[in-house]
This record gives C-alpha cells, sequence and structure tokens, in this order.
C-alpha cells in the first residue's frame, strides 16, 4: 500500500489558521482524524472521488475545508479560526472503498493511516 505521510503542524494562535498535508493520497476516499489527549479519536473531514462528496465534523463545518491534489497524490486540510479546542493529533487516512454519512468519521471504516501531526493552538 501506499504509505501516508503528514506534515504541516506546530504551534499557532487562536483565531489563527494552519493547512496540513498528507502526501500518498491516492486512495479512492481520504480523510482526517484528531485524537486529543484524554479523548476518542474523532473524524474530521473526508473526500471521496467516486462520488465527490465531502464530509466534516459538526465542529469543524465553516472552518476547516479539505481538498486534494490528485496530479500530486496530496490531501490537505486547510484550518482557520482555530480554536484550542482543536489541538489535537492529525491523522491523515485512506481507504479504497466508498464511504456514507453513517460510516465515513469512524476509523473502523479506514484500513491505512499516517503516523501524524500535532496541532497546538
Amino acid at each position: 500500500h501506499v504509505q501516508l505521510v503528514e506534515s504541516g503542524g506546530g504551534s499557532v494562535q487562536a483565531g489563527g489558521s494552519m493547512t496540513l498535508s498528507c502526501v500518498g493520497s491516492t486512495y479512492t476516499c481520504m480523510g482526517w482524524f484528531r485524537r486529543a489527549p484524554g479523548k476518542e479519536r474523532e473524524g474530521v473531514a473526508a473526500e471521496c472521488t467516486d462520488d465527490g462528496r465531502t464530509y466534516y465534523a459538526d465542529s469543524v463545518k465553516g472552518r476547516f475545508t479539505v481538498s486534494r491534489d490528485s496530479a500530486e497524490g496530496t490531501m490537505y486540510l486547510h484550518m482557520t479560526d482555530l480554536e484550542p479546542e482543536d489541538s489535537a493529533m492529525y491523522y491523515c487516512a485512506g481507504d479504497p472503498r466508498r464511504k456514507t454519512d453513517e460510516s465515513w468519521h469512524d476509523g473502523f471504516w479506514w484500513m491505512f493511516w499516517g503516523q501524524g501531526t500535532q496541532v497546538t493552538v
């Protein structure tokens, strides 16, 4: 399988912006997840090329945008108006199977994962 490698994390002040990248984003569906200390893994955003759908967690709608450069095999997560609650390790995930409103945010349905990049707000 293709290795997924995240980058772009770091520290930013509340209200600031940051863009994460995931190289190796060649699967039909690509997603971003995050895990904060003491909390469960959370699906943040995803997009699938088979039906062109994008998915967002309610907590990030209007602030985060997922996109993909298929030619470069890179997925991005552009984050704006960052809040302290957005602080977490962010993981890139890929899977060849179609996703639904019910499945996209469940890590169980994603086969391939990156190592993560830390975001601190």
